[in-house]
């Protein structure tokens, strides 16, 4: 079991998709409580992933498949070639961790087209899981391919008000991307053919080895980048999802932050990073300034929303900043805090979600304005709110606390320090802005009515809520548990690049003295 178990777990939910579309329409109970044990017995096959010590031992990739499968003469080949290894291991295990908790929102909040909703849900899980063990470029372009579709779907349909608008713009931003990406996909193909490199397809792990020259990798780099930083999304490419976010339903928004959003973070450190380490020094001071820029200026924008989804939307694109800034600082500090950082805001972020698709079910408005002294009427929903409160503001002994912390000490300490300083008030705006909407939801005088008969979360609703708070102390407390896992994949990845700079360094050299020489 263990020579498929990635292909097991990746095509699992695909299998339950077409269960799903046998159970009668009209039996919403029984699809959704299918559906919920299929995504439950995929997060089940991922757990050996979670226990395995092999990734404290090694960096290298671990569960192994390969499989030849579309070859076209000595022109094209595309394998079916996947792994995982420390880097893409916790986001694996957050994918299949946070879609039984999207499947369980749905209960009140889906009440039409239930089988279509369901089927799209574990379509989407597959194309998450795929993009994550992908070690075949074409493979991974067709993972993040797939995943496009159910999304589109799940906001066109199931949104709200402005869901045709928010779907179609979801789609161009991330569309367009695409297109750029693939096209950098298939020149760093022909180069590997053309310079006569051992390669088999499109294997990421024998590109790592191709030396591209400077001026390639700046132009690929950018195509690459480009794609990842819409699926960040970094500013100034971020219009897209504050409104992806508002209009989709709550397991849709649920999924787009907790996983959906990883894939661009994810994409730089697998792809563009160690494929083009040359371009992305050059590229360093851009990028952590648009980081920069986009802490400060979601934190802003979050503080002006009167929309509580809109606020967390804005609040994920600071978020992510604090990600994209630790990436870039290039050190081990930075990248740990940057991976863990990744986790910290689809556990933080997706319960955020979670917490608004409740009170949106009750009282069936989002806006600031409608609500105050809920804390009187729900005090267990007060005390879980302001636990997650906390963990997105970053309290010390909460997740989001190491992750942030990890990505600033990285920063300053790789020079990266004026871009530090001012990332840190990011942490400030973030307690402004969650605070005082934390006190004008739950505090002072209950002034409309309609709030005076509230009901106090559910059974269900506290069981979807409660591992959540888990991992909020689990990694605020102990993150060991995590880094030891990611460390030996960190380090590998820190060494390739430096040692790919000196190949092409090495290559570029005799190349520049025959132009000197010559002149």
């Amino acid at each position: 079991m263990a020579d498929n178990l990635l292909s097991l777990m990746t095509f699992f939910p695909l299998l339950g998709m077409l269960l799903i579309l046998v159970i009668p329409r009209d039996n919403g109970s029984l699809l959704k409580s299918a559906t919920l044990v299929v995504t439950l017995i995929t997060f089940v096959l991922s757990l050996p992933l979670a226990f395995d010590d092999v990734f404290t031992v090694s960096g290298g990739m671990h569960y192994r498949e390969f499989h030849e499968w579309i070859s076209i003469g000595n022109f094209f080949q595309m394998n079916y070639n996947v792994g995982v290894d420390g880097i893409s291991l916790w986001l694996v295990m957050l994918t299949t961790f946070i879609m039984p908790i999207a499947v369980l929102s749905t209960w009140n909040a889906v009440d039409k087209n239930i089988k279509g909703f369901m089927a799209l849900l574990l379509l989407l899980e597959t194309g998450m899981l795929g993009a994550f063990i992908s070690l075949d470029l074409f493979l991974f372009y067709i993972f993040w391919e797939l995943m496009l579709i159910p999304m589109y779907f799940l906001i066109g349909i199931w949104g709200g008000k402005n869901r045709i608008y928010a779907a179609v713009k979801f789609f161009i931003y991330t569309a367009v991307g695409s297109l750029l990406m693939l096209v950098a996909i298939i020149f760093v193909y022909y180069y590997a053919v053309q310079s006569g490199a051992p390669i088999n397809g499109f294997g990421i792990q024998e590109f790592y080895r191709l030396a591209i020259p400077s001026g390639a990798q700046y132009w690929l780099f950018l195509a690459f980048g480009f794609s990842f930083a819409i699926k960040v999304p970094m500013f100034p490419l971020h219009t897209w999802l504050p409104d992806a976010h508002t209009e989709a339903p709550t397991a849709g928004s649920v999924i787009l932050a907790a996983v959906l959003l990883k894939m661009g973070t994810y994409g730089y450190v697998r792809f563009a990073m160690p494929l083009f380490p040359d371009a992305l020094q050059t590229f360093i001071p851009l990028l952590a300034f648009l980081s920069v820029v986009g802490i400060v200026y979601g934190s802003l924008v979050a503080m002006m929303q009167e929309d509580v989804k809109k606020l967390v939307a804005y609040s994920s694109v600071a978020h992510l900043g604090f990600v994209m800034l630790g990436i870039f600082a290039m050190n081990m500090q930075g990248l740990a805090g940057g991976m863990i950082q990744m986790i910290n805001h689809g556990i933080s972020t997706g319960a955020l979600l979670l917490i608004v698709g409740f009170i949106y079910e009750r009282r069936h408005t989002r806006l600031i304005s409608e609500f105050g002294g809920l804390a009187h009427k729900m005090p267990i929903f007060a005390t879980i709110f302001l636990i997650i409160t906390f963990s997105s503001i970053g309290l010390p002994g909460t997740n989001g606390f190491v992750g942030e912390f990890l990505a600033l000490m990285g920063a300053f300490e790789s020079g990266l320090r004026w871009y530090a300083v001012v990332a840190t008030t990011g942490v400030i705006f973030a307690a402004v802005y969650m605070l005082w909407m934390y006190q004008r939801v739950m505090f002072g005088k209950m002034t409309n009515p309609a709030n005076e008969n509230l009901k106090d979360l559910s059974a269900r609703e506290i069981v979807l809520m409660v591992p959540l708070l888990v991992f909020v102390f689990w990694i605020g407390v102990y993150p060991n548990t995590f880094f030891e896992k990611m460390n030996p994949a960190m380090e590998q990845l820190l060494n390739q690049m430096e040692s790919k700079v000196a190949v092409v360094e090495q290559v570029e050299q005799p190349v520049v003295a025959q132009m000197v020489e010559y002149k």
